[in-house]
C-alpha cells in the first residue's frame, strides 16, 4: 500500500533527521509525488477515506510545498538612500607639502609649453632687443653666503659678457659638501644676435684674480634668447600687449587640459588654482617673409592638486556641527571657487605650504556601509529592519521588499539579499 504523505510528515517531524528548510529540491518533489499518488491511490478506494480526507491531504501537502519553497527562495531587496547635504562654504583652509599627516596636504604639478602665432606687422623699422636666460649661480668656496649686485657680469664660455637683472645671495657650502645656489635672470651687454646661445657656462668677471673665480661659477638653465639688432616690421606696444595676452591664454588652457589629464586619482585640482608664469625672455618676435612676424610665448603651468580624501573631510568638519568621521565624499568638489592668499608673495617651487580660501555649495554624501548593514540584517525580524536602519547615520531612508510576502524574517545568507544604493549620478 501506498504511505501516507500525513504520516510521513509527522515521522520527519519526530524522528528530527531533517528539519523542514533544509529539504534539498529533490526531496520536496519526491515528496509532492508521493502526495500525488496517495490522492490516487484514495480515489481508486473511496470506501476506505472520505473526500474530508483526501481535501485535508491536499491542503497539507500544498502548504508544506509553500513552507519548503520558502525556505529555498526566501529573497530580500533593499533600496536604500544615503544621506546627503548640501551646505553654503565660506572658509579659510591651509595645507603642506607632505603626504604623510593627517591634514590637507597639496602636491605641485609643474608642465611647460609654448604657443605661436603669425601677425601682419606695420612698416620696416630699426629694433634692437638684448638677449634674455636664466642662470643658476654656485658657491663651492667656503660656507658663508655671497651678495652679489644688480648688473653683476658673468662672462660667458662664448667670450660674450651677460648682467644679472638684480640683486641676489648665493649660499654657502652646504654640511653635506654639496655648494650653494640661486637662480636668477640674466640680459645681454648688448644687443644682436650675436649673444643668442644654447646653454653654456659661466664665471664671475668680477672675481677674475681672485680665489673665488674658480669657486664661484655659473650655468643657464636653458637657451639665451632674444638678442636682434637690424629692421623688423614695427608693432606698438598695443598690439604687442593684445598679442600676448591671447597667447597666454591659449597656452593657460592647453596646459590645464593636460594637467587635468594627468592628475591622479584622489587628488583633485581647482581650475581657480593654477598658474600661468611668463617672463620677458620666454616672448619673442621673429621676422618673416611679406612683413609678417612670428610671435613665440613660452611659459610654464603651475598647478596645486590636493589630496581629495583629506580635504574632503577637512571642508565638512568645517560645515557639519555633528560630523561623526563617517566616509563622505564631494562629487562637486572641484566646482569650489578656490583663492589662493598672499599669492604675490608665493614662490610655487619651494612652497612648503599655503592658505587658500574656499567658497560655494559642496554636496555632500554619506557612503553607505553595504556589507556591514547585510550582516545586520541576516536571519533578523522584519519589524526589526528600522531599527537597525537606525544605526547608520549615512543611511536617509531605505524600501524594503520581502519575499515570499508572507516572510517575517530575513534570509540567512547574504547571497539572498540584493542592496542598491541610489548614489546621484553626475
Amino acid at each position: 500500500m501506498a504511505r501516507n504523505l500525513l504520516q510521513d510528515m509527522v515521522k520527519n517531524k519526530t524522528s528530527g533527521r531533517v528539519p523542514a528548510k533544509s529539504l534539498e529540491k529533490k526531496e520536496i518533489l519526491e515528496s509532492f509525488l508521493s502526495a500525488r499518488e496517495s490522492l490516487k491511490y484514495n480515489n481508486k478506494n473511496p470506501n476506505k477515506i472520505s473526500k474530508k480526507s483526501i481535501y485535508l491531504t491536499a491542503l497539507v501537502s500544498v502548504v508544506f510545498l509553500l513552507f519548503a519553497l520558502s525556505f529555498l527562495f526566501s529573497l530580500a531587496k533593499i533600496t536604500v538612500n544615503p544621506k546627503i547635504r548640501e551646505i553654503p562654504l565660506n572658509g579659510n583652509f591651509s595645507a603642506v607639502k607632505d603626504s604623510s599627516i593627517d591634514g590637507p596636504s597639496f602636491e605641485l604639478v609643474a608642465i611647460s609649453g609654448e604657443e605661436r602665432k603669425s601677425i601682419l606687422g606695420g612698416d620696416i623699422k630699426d629694433v634692437t632687443t638684448k638677449a634674455l636666460g636664466t642662470v643658476i649661480i654656485y658657491n663651492s668656496f667656503s660656507s658663508v653666503t655671497q651678495n652679489l649686485d644688480i648688473d653683476t657680469r658673468l662672462e660667458g664660455s662664448n667670450g660674450k659678457i651677460y648682467k644679472t637683472v638684480k640683486k641676489v645671495t648665493v649660499p654657502g657650502v652646504k654640511k653635506d659638501g654639496k655648494p650653494g645656489s640661486v637662480e636668477v635672470d640674466i640680459y645681454a651687454a648688448e644687443a644682436g644676435e650675436e649673444y643668442n646661445n644654447g646653454p653654456i657656462d659661466f664665471k664671475i668677471f668680477g672675481f677674475k684674480g681672485t680665489a673665488k673665480y674658480a669657486k664661484f661659477y655659473a650655468r643657464s638653465k636653458d637657451s639665451i634668447v632674444g638678442g636682434f639688432k637690424g629692421k623688423l616690421p614695427a608693432l606698438s606696444l598695443l598690439d604687442r600687449t593684445t598679442i600676448v595676452s591671447a597667447l597666454e591664454e591659449t597656452l593657460r588652457e592647453k596646459l590645464l587640459k593636460q594637467a587635468v589629464s594627468q592628475t591622479p586619482p584622489g587628488f583633485v585640482l581647482f581650475p581657480d588654482g593654477v598658474f600661468l608664469e611668463v617672463s620677458d625672455k620666454d616672448i619673442s618676435f621673429v621676422p618673416e617673409k611679406d612683413n609678417f612676424i612670428s610671435v613665440s610665448l613660452k611659459g610654464t603651468f603651475l598647478g596645486f592638486i590636493f589630496d581629495e580624501k583629506k580635504l574632503t573631510k577637512e571642508i565638512v568638519e568645517t560645515v557639519v556641527d555633528d560630523y561623526n568621521g563617517s566616509e563622505v565624499y564631494i562629487p562637486n568638489i572641484k566646482n569650489l571657487s578656490f583663492v589662493l592668499n598672499d599669492k604675490e608673495n608665493i614662490s610655487f617651487a619651494e612652497a612648503k605650504s599655503i592658505k587658500f580660501t574656499l567658497t560655494g555649495k559642496p554636496e555632500i554624501i554619506w557612503k553607505v556601509d553595504e556589507s556591514k548593514l547585510v550582516n545586520n540584517i541576516l536571519g533578523r525580524k522584519k519589524k526589526d529592519f528600522n531599527q537597525i536602519l537606525s544605526q547608520f547615520v549615512s543611511v536617509d531612508s531605505a524600501e524594503l521588499v520581502l519575499r515570499p510576502f508572507w516572510k517575517t524574517h530575513f534570509p540567512e545568507q547574504s547571497k539572498n539579499i540584493e542592496m542598491i544604493v541610489n548614489y546621484p549620478i553626475y
